[in-house]
């Protein structure tokens, strides 16, 4: 999910991500994670993201972040680095995604089924 702000609208922020805020917790279908407190409206995005173990990463400078998927089993990323991966390009030259590490990039895949 990209954002624009760390604050979203409690609505949004549950269409977005599928988890829903119960006096139990984040909930996501059966499963529920106990929070310390209470999530407001707005809610705190970077504070429960931390909380539910879903990766957050950002751009502050120029206002951007991306919520990352729902890891209820602590199956978070560590970290927002991509495994090397190696492919040719249009002359035959082997890629490698490691090249660019240290570089904000955006990896688009599409598949035609």
């Amino acid at each position: 999910m990209l954002l624009r702000s760390l604050q979203l609208p409690r609505r949004e922020f549950e269409a977005g991500t599928g988890w829903q805020f119960k006096p139990e917790g984040a909930c996501r279908g059966d499963a529920c994670i106990p929070l310390r407190a209470p999530v407001g409206d707005p809610v705190d995005v970077a504070a429960v993201a931390a909380a539910i173990g879903m990766p957050l990463v950002g751009a502050p400078e120029h206002g951007l972040w991306a919520l990352g998927p729902a890891a209820p089993n602590a199956r978070a990323l560590a970290s927002a680095e991509a495994p090397e991966l190696a492919l040719p390009d249009l002359d035959g030259n082997t890629f490698h995604l490691s090249s660019l590490r240290g570089r904000k990039v955006l990896l688009y895949a599409w598949a035609p089924y």
